[in-house]
């Protein structure tokens, strides 16, 4: 089973490649916004793992 960290981790790299790929300036920001929020919960199951 994938962990919470990981799986963060790999939607915020899905995004980010989505982000690049839109053909739109809107769709652009609103993948770039999910990767932003994907990686700080990633950060964020991180920091809770490690306590």
């Amino acid at each position: 089973m994938e962990s919470n960290q990981r799986y963060y981790f790999r939607r915020a790299a899905e995004e980010r490649m989505a982000a690049q790929r839109a053909i739109t300036d809107n769709a652009r920001q609103w993948h770039a916004r999910l990767a932003q929020q994907f990686a700080a919960r990633a950060a964020e199951a991180e920091s809770l793992s490690a306590a």
